[in-house]
């Protein structure tokens, strides 16, 4: 889309809806006199369903509640909170689709130069730690309103985590937000059953039993069910058979900067991993200072119906025209529209589950899929847009080509807890079969005004490389891409991909030897463009070695390296924060050690040995390998 131009669209491709309230004026318009609810968003208003606050807005509109928008507020000003009022029900308030923290800063723990989520892009209209402040200025606009809160920042804090930017354990985000209640995961189920409740009269702090809730109490009484046991022993059964809720070690516990409480940090991220799933997970309680969180069951996964029908609510798929004017830095709009506008959600979910990924805590490992008739009169409609060049951008989710749960038993009992589907040892269960997708794509690219259709979302190789059929590969590499199809193998060194629950890099190989040799069938020089992550856990100077020969030996240097992210909520993080695995028991009963590359220079000396090519480099590369005791290499990997 032209961010530069006031584009009035056709009534006809509006669909004749309008967004929703932004201003009193809106309100005064519809005849609106209080909002049920007010929804407040670190990102900046678009009417698509990839963004949130449009999306949970739609949902509660179609169940007759009326919902506004408050935008990338000023949040050092409590009257920009007020401007549609005491909302009737409640303030929804998500620090957007990135974790505040993460949306303002790098890697290295350097401010970001722009914001793609914020008008024109322009960096500096979210706050750090955004559902405290939001939360706060909400508190000092209104006493006593109702607060809930939700989305990644909020889904991924909902417990103790730890917190990369002050090199902290935290408490739970419920409790330093002071929010009357947390939703987790995708919201859709929870949050229609919690506008029920309160719209019965029902106060938000005394909600309870809604899945895909996070609450709190200081009564023990009040808890899912009462012992005197002591409350110290992880994954303690607190209630009778059948409702069952384990006890999480204390936030006290688990914080403090010592091997004891790092160790029994490890030890509760894994009770609460092995509850991600809605169909076998438990209720969590964490006792957090005088107080208990209670994470309740996750949310049960959508159904077809419903997801179609959420993905085909009136959106009009533009920003708000309140955007279309230049900002600070000259550019109009939203940037993160493009990533989306002409691109179909066909899935949620991902049993891939790497450790760096923080899918598993958000959107779980069960998959759910939209049908192909709404997915192909999603794409019927897009291609009456004014704008719409021919080129559908994407049709997928967290895994491209993943559309259905990996086997027949996670229908009925859910992703097993104690087993990985895929990784460096993939289940023999797993169901692969991309025949539906094809279908579907095939379809899509049958449609007319359309000109090809591209796959962006991650292909998941390993599971491509299981296919014995390869017709996906053919029509992955015939109509899909362009030149060059991205992957994320990630690193060369399978122990770390071990620690990464990624494949083997054999099987990366093999998948690059099919792919080439598919492309040469078909007569098409198209390349491939591996991404490399350095310092992960368990990833020293010898393994980014490693990686820097398997470079010079392909003739390819990536043009750019992920920097190790910290993010909450991954299993990664767990093991960057305490040095251990918690998957993993030596014959002792210790759990696996891991190495982990702390401080911004060996980061750097990582980077710089997967981009050794570079002039500015080979200092840095010396350096590194003078360290590793292999200045061997230097003749092969600096002439």
């Amino acid at each position: 889309m032209d961010g530069g131009r006031n584009c009035p669209i056709p009534g006809a491709f509006l669909m004749q809806h309008r967004f929703l309230p932004v201003s009193k004026q809106d309100l005064l318009e519809r005849g609106i006199e209080q909002l049920d609810f007010v929804f407040v968003s670190g990102d900046g208003y678009v009417d698509h369903a990839s963004f949130a606050s449009a999306l949970l807005g739609r949902l509660l509109e179609s169940h007759g509640y009326s919902v506004g928008i408050i935008a990338q507020p000023d949040w050092n000003n409590a009257e920009s909170f007020t401007v549609l009022g005491r909302p009737r029900l409640a303030f929804l308030v998500s620090a957007g689709a990135m974790d505040s923290m993460v949306s303002n800063y790098t890697a290295n723990n350097k401010p970001r130069s722009e914001d793609v989520y914020a008008h024109g892009g322009v960096a500096g209209h979210r706050p750090d730690r955004a559902l405290i402040t939001y939360c706060t200025k909400i508190r000092q606009a209104y006493k006593g309103v109702q607060i809930l809160i939700g989305g990644i920042e909020a889904s991924l804090r909902r417990t103790s985590h730890y917190d990369y930017w002050s090199n902290t354990v935290r408490r739970s985000i419920l409790l330093d937000s002071k929010a009357d209640l947390l939703m987790y995961g995708m919201g859709e189920h929870s949050i229609l059953e919690i506008a029920d409740l309160l719209n019965q009269g029902i106060p938000a702090r005394q909600i309870r039993g809604v899945r895909g809730t996070v609450w709190y109490t200081s009564k023990k009484e009040e808890l899912p069910a009462h012992t005197e046991a002591k409350m110290t022993k992880i994954g303690e059964n607190l209630c009778v058979p059948g409702e069952l809720a384990l006890m999480l070690p204390s936030y006290g516990d688990i914080s403090p900067n010592t091997a004891e409480a790092k160790n029994l940090f490890a030890r509760s991220y894994l009770v609460q991993e092995e509850n991600t799933d809605a169909l076998n997970g438990h209720v969590l309680i964490e006792p957090a200072d005088s107080r208990f969180i209670v994470q309740e069951k996750a949310a049960l996964p959508l159904s077809t119906k419903e997801f179609d029908a959420i993905y085909e609510l009136p959106f009009t798929r533009r920003w708000h025209p309140m955007y279309d004017s230049p900002a600070e830095n000259g550019k109009c709009g939203i940037p993160a529209l493009s990533e989306v506008q002409f691109s179909l959600v066909s899935s949620r979910g991902c049993f891939g589950a790497c450790s760096f990924c923080a899918i598993t805590f958000h959107q779980g490992r069960r998959i759910q899929s939209r049908s192909h008739e709404s997915l192909l009169r999603e794409a019927a409609r897009m291609t009456e847009d004014p704008d719409f060049k021919g080129y559908i951008h994407d049709v997928g989710g967290p895994t491209a080509n993943f559309r259905a749960d990996a086997c027949p038993n996670q229908e009925k009992r859910g992703a097993c807890a104690h087993r990985d589907c895929m990784g460096t040892d993939p289940c023999p269960n797993v169901r692969v079969d991309h025949s539906e997708y094809i279908e579907l794509l095939r379809k899509l690219r049958a449609l007319p005004k359309v000109k090809k259709v591209f796959i962006r979302s991650g292909i998941r190789f390993d599971y491509l490389v299981m296919d014995k059929d390869k017709t996906f590969l053919r029509e992955l590499c015939e109509h899909h891409i362009s030149g060059q199809l991205k992957v994320a193998p990630e690193h060369v060194n399978d122990n770390v991909l071990r620690l990464m629950r990624k494949s083997t890099h054999a099987v990366y190989e093999k998948f690059a030897a099919e792919y080439a040799e598919m492309n040469r069938k078909l007569g098409k020089k198209q390349y491939l463009v591996p991404y490399y992550i350095c310092a992960h856990p368990g990833a020293g100077l010898k393994e980014a070695i490693d990686v820097a020969l398997y470079l010079k030996k392909t003739g390819f240097v990536p043009d750019q390296v992920q920097d190790f992210y910290p993010t909450p909520g991954s299993l990664s993080t767990c093991m960057y924060w305490t040095g251990l695995n918690p998957h993993k028991e030596n014959a002792d009963g210790s759990l696996e050690k891991v190495y982990v590359a702390r401080g911004a220079h060996e980061r750097r000396l990582q980077r710089a040995l997967l981009q050794f090519n570079r002039r500015e480099n080979a200092g840095l590369v010396r350096e590194a390998l003078r360290q590793a005791g292999r200045m061997d290499l230097a003749k092969i990997l600096l002439r």
